[in-house]
């Protein structure tokens, strides 16, 4: 069945060991025939995306692990099938000798995968470690990832999570036919603060209720002792959030989580006219 990788972002502390172990793997060594050596700078054959989601003061910031896809229906073997090969395992292999001089390979690619290394004129990307594989071990990456947000092993040992996983590029993933499979990519956040301006105070305990314009599907938070209310991991798409607490007026303010998180900040409630 092949070897997969099992890429899980929620576990990512951005703390680059991945890529770390890349360049300690490959950079002066030669592991032919599966790669030549790596230059010291410029390639990142494992990568991390690192993006800073929000405004302050509601900002996350989330950590995407990048690397070769090993399509089964790789576009750079389609783009040079005597250079690019799939082992049996399905790890996907540039052929450093066949590839020489092809750095058309990279714009191949549509992962930004492959990088050219000028001093040997070859194309060149993460090879799984396969050298590592043959040798019953793992990629070097996945050994020293710290948090198991990078494993690696037989697809059939990680059936649920394959049924369970997204591609990095979902429109691609039915042709390409990725191996590596992602976890709980970053979606969206919607978070603001409660408070009663007039009382100069927050309001905790409210119940914030976030509405999916586009479906309908409703979420249910809760303000905490700062006022503060969370809704993570929810749909690009436009929202409206109702607050709701004892003595104060219904509060409806919109929330266009769309193209980006959407922090509402301040959500000022006034108090309900006494009887």
């Amino acid at each position: 069945m092949g070897k997969v990788f099992i890429v899980d972002p929620s576990k990512c502390n951005g703390c680059r060991n991945c890529q770390i172990a890349c360049k300690d793997e490959h950079v002066d060594n030669d592991w032919s025939p599966w790669a030549k050596p790596q230059p010291d700078t410029g390639h990142f054959w494992i990568g991390v995306d690192e993006q800073v989601r929000g405004s302050v003061p509601k900002v996350k910031v989330s950590y995407v692990v990048k690397l070769c896809q090993h399509c089964e229906n790789a576009p750079c073997m389609e783009a040079a099938p005597e250079a690019v090969y799939r082992r049996d395992d399905g790890l996907v292999i540039v052929d450093p000798e066949k590839a020489a001089g092809r750095r058309d390979l990279i714009d191949a690619c549509p992962y930004g995968a492959i990088f050219w290394n000028e001093k040997l004129a070859i194309p060149q990307k993460c090879t799984g470690c396969a050298h590592l594989v043959d040798a019953g071990e793992i990629p070097h990456c996945v050994d020293v990832c710290p948090h198991g947000a990078l494993r690696f092993g037989d697809e059939g040992e990680f059936a649920a999570d394959i049924a369970a996983a997204e591609a990095l590029v979902p429109e691609r993933a039915a042709d390409d036919r990725p191996r590596v499979h992602y976890l709980n990519l970053p979606k969206r956040f919607v978070a603001g603060v409660v408070v009663d301006l007039e009382a100069d105070e927050v309001v905790v305990g409210a119940s914030v209720t976030l509405e999916n314009l586009d479906t309908g599907d409703v979420l249910v938070a809760e303000t905490d002792e700062f006022g503060d209310f969370w809704f993570h991991q929810v749909e690009p798409a436009a929202y409206r959030v109702y607050v709701e607490a004892d003595g104060y007026l219904t509060r409806v303010v919109e929330a266009d989580a769309v193209a980006e998180d959407c922090n509402t900040g301040p959500i000022d409630v006034f108090a309900a006219p006494r009887a």
